[in-house]
């Protein structure tokens, strides 16, 4: 049987129903602790909440789709995470919807790090050398976009004793060598 991909048209005046269940909107709102009790009237307007900002947000994904060279009808994931990343008011959904990092650059990035760490010959440094230089110096964590954010990398992370690690981490922040510790 073939599946219904029509889509549904937004309504134009509330009609007293909704599109999401309101008995598993009502599941969720139970779920807060801090809920004590809700009203129907309540979990009516959150779900009509709910659905008007899942119609904003698939619409701005939409936007972001028709806006890449070959524009395309179907909604992919990296047209959410575009449209997450590059609208202020979706900032708070940042951590929960991420830029994807191609595979390439995350194994770039490890086979850098492991070289570093072992400290192969001029081959690893070049390596190394590349990644960083492409990386302005860090680790880039959750893709290339404007939502990435990077891990600066330490020049020298074979540390054993975790009390010297400590102390170089002050030294860096401070920005001093020489760190006093009085007790």
């Amino acid at each position: 049987m073939p599946y219904n991909t029509s889509a549904i048209p937004p309504r134009k005046e509330p009609t007293g129903q909704t599109q999401l269940p309101l008995s598993r909107v009502k599941k969720i709102i139970n779920q807060d602790p801090e809920v004590a009790m809700c009203s129907n009237n309540a979990a009516f307007v959150i779900t009509l909440a709910a659905e008007m900002f899942i119609q904003h947000l698939a619409e701005e994904s939409n936007t972001q789709a028709k806006l890449e060279r070959k524009p395309r009808r179907n909604i992919q994931y990296k047209d959410v995470a575009n449209a997450v990343s590059t609208h202020d008011n979706f900032e708070f959904l940042e951590d929960v919807v991420p830029k994807t990092v191609p595979y390439k650059k995350v194994r770039a990035a490890a086979l850098a790090t492991q070289a570093r760490l072992k400290g192969d010959g001029k081959g690893a440094d070049e390596r190394v050398e590349a990644v960083t230089a492409a990386t302005n110096g860090s680790l880039i964590v959750n893709g290339g976009g404007g939502g990435a954010f990077t891990v600066p990398l330490r020049m020298d992370e074979r540390q054993e004793d975790p009390n010297d690690q400590l102390q170089m981490e002050m030294r860096q922040a401070t920005g001093r060598d020489d760190v006093g510790m009085t007790g």
